[in-house]
């Protein structure tokens, strides 16, 4: 099942995530994005299954059940959806050209949060994450896959 960017910027390793929760893996592996553009699209093809009240995360599944979880930003719920733009709703389908949200990156850095954009597999039903390569990325670009049990 393949994986895309979900913004343009730098893709790094969640390990590199500034935050313990996400870079021990304790909701689950993925990878993050520092973006240097306010678009977010999606990394899947599939189904919003949630948006949270504040914007700051958006839930999602692949027609193969795994479940996904985009957090914009880290500490970023205490902003009350203020710097997010939501572009879909819940049970709309998307695809990597689908454009989810719109976050104000100088918003977030007036703020002093974080701007990585962390892709999480939230479900443990699947074998391995492979990432191709970090560094340099494009919304959308194939950036890797999920390998399926």
């Amino acid at each position: 099942m393949n994986l895309h960017s979900v913004a343009q910027g730098k893709l790094i390793d969640i390990t590199e995530v500034n935050d313990e929760v996400f870079s021990q893996k304790m909701i689950g592996n993925g990878f993050a994005v520092i973006p240097n553009d306010e678009a977010i699209y999606s990394p899947i093809e599939g189904t919003v299954t949630s948006i949270f009240p504040t914007k700051h995360a958006i839930g999602l599944k692949t027609k193969e059940n795994i479940e996904i979880l985009l957090h914009i930003g880290i500490d970023t719920v205490e902003l009350k959806g203020e710097p997010f733009e939501i572009f879909v709703k819940e049970g709309d389908s998307v695809s990597p050209s689908t454009l989810l949200a719109k976050v104000d990156l100088s918003l977030l850095n007036k703020y002093n949060k974080s701007t990585d954009i962390i892709t999480i597999i939230t479900s443990e039903n699947y074998a391995n994450l492979v990432v191709n390569s970090f560094g340099p990325t494009s919304a959308s670009d194939s950036i890797g896959y999920i390998e399926l049990n």
